[in-house]
């Protein structure tokens, strides 16, 4: 053996093995800048396709929406709804298009060649009226109970002039309003009570036919924070009864009386001493005038039976009702009387019982409202009511889980709105 050999053999396997390395790491190296490359030239690659293919087939019919406009024409709205001229005719002819009401949405079927296949619109009551094809090819009308859709909606509002402005501003729909006004009645005269700064939250159904809303609906609880102190009411109706608003605790809201015969007024004179605006004396005033728009509605302050209602002297238009406990409450100058208004008849609390007017002694349009105790004149602005009866015992435990989540709402308002005016 050669002295030497294995170390020769050692290093030559040694040599090639770190060649291959080389190569290998010059290999990567060159397919890295060039076959791993994208080509930097667009390859068109041919696609066929029949132009038959990529269209879709035509609707046998098409469903149509449109608002029937005030001052619009039956034909013209078919017009609109691409309803064939003979159809058009015989959808005339049918005595249900006369529910037909302005601002009415109508959605129609029709099919490609005009004739109509189904027209739908809400009527009135709420009612659903439905036009379809029947036996020898007849337009044939239907009448159901629409299903409407039912909501909560919560909203609030600040107060800053007066309760509608607030409650315009905050988009709650009027009949809202008006709701709040007869709620908090017996605890808030909104004209003399509301302070700016004060605030009121409110949780109310929205009712609504096919995603579009007809009216708001029930108010079911409600806070106002008037001058600090917290007002809450919530709308419960035990069994059998025709429910009312109550207090969290259970303790009802309504009172005897109402605070004021006006939803929403000024008062122009008080009660006491005045300067007569006719006699020009100082002569005592024996109730409260609200100044209102003529016909404004009057409601009845109380429960009660009409003793009188016709002219008399300088009150001109007057009714008297009577109340139990030898009460009685009168209201003055009204420009006319509420349907039913006669003597005998029995009114409700917030009843309608008259309109505001300017008849008898009267400088403008206004209410004189009195109430008598015993035949004696007394403040209505400065008495204490009783309340009605609470929830029940036996119901207090369906109330409060009805409540529950009500006065949670109520609250997360009121936080949020405390940390909007921090």
């Amino acid at each position: 053996m050669i002295p030497g050999l294995p170390l020769l053999r050692a290093l030559i396997l040694f040599a090639l093995a770190l060649w291959g390395v080389v190569a290998a790491l010059a290999t990567i190296g060159e397919l890295r800048e060039t076959e791993l490359l994208l080509p930097k030239t667009a390859l068109p690659e041919p696609l066929f396709f029949s132009p038959a293919e990529a269209l879709l087939p035509s609707p046998e019919s098409y469903v149509t929406v449109e608002r029937f406009q005030p001052g619009d024409t039956l034909g013209a709205l078919a017009a609109r709804l691409a309803i064939a001229e003979a159809d058009a005719r015989a959808l005339a002819q049918l005595p249900q298009m006369r529910l037909l009401r302005p601002g009415t949405w109508v959605s129609a079927e029709v099919s490609a060649d005009g004739m109509l296949r189904s027209l739908s619109f809400l009527g009135a009551r709420e009612r659903l009226v439905r036009i379809e094809r029947g036996p020898g090819e007849a337009l044939v009308a239907s009448e159901s109970a629409a299903a409407l859709a039912t909501w909560q909606e919560t909203k609030s509002a600040e107060i800053r002039s007066s309760l509608f402005a607030a409650t315009d501003a905050a988009g709650i729909p009027d009949s809202v309003a008006l709701q709040l006004a007869d709620i908090f009645g017996g605890d808030i005269d909104f004209h003399r009570d509301l302070r700016k700064g004060d605030r009121l939250s409110v949780v109310y159904e929205v009712h609504a036919f096919d995603g579009r809303v007809l009216r708001a609906g029930r108010v079911l609880a409600a806070e106002i924070v008037n001058q600090g102190r917290s007002h809450r009411a919530l709308w419960f109706a035990p069994p059998g009864e025709s429910g009312g608003y109550y207090a969290p605790d259970g303790a009802s809201l309504r009172k005897a009386f109402l605070r004021s015969p006006l939803e929403l007024s000024r008062v122009s004179s008080g009660f006491g001493l005045r300067r007569h605006p006719f006699l020009h004396t100082w002569r005592a005033h024996q109730g409260v005038d609200y100044s209102a728009p003529a016909g404004t509605r009057v409601r009845a302050t109380g429960d009660g039976t009409v003793e009188f209602a016709g002219r008399s002297g300088g009150y001109g238009n007057v009714v008297v009702l009577r109340h139990g406990g030898g009460q009685e409450t009168v209201y003055a100058h009204l420009a006319g009387f509420a349907r039913g208004v006669r003597k005998g008849a029995r009114i409700a609390q917030g009843e309608t019982i008259g309109f505001v007017g300017q008849t008898g002694w009267a400088t403008g349009p206004h209410l004189h409202y009195e109430f008598r105790v015993a035949g004696v004149a007394r403040n209505p602005l400065r008495m204490a009511f009783a309340a009605a009866q609470p929830v029940p015992a036996n119901e207090l435990a369906a109330f409060r889980a009805q409540a529950e989540p009500l006065v949670a709402r109520l609250q997360l308002l009121a936080g949020t709105q405390v940390a909007q005016f921090e």
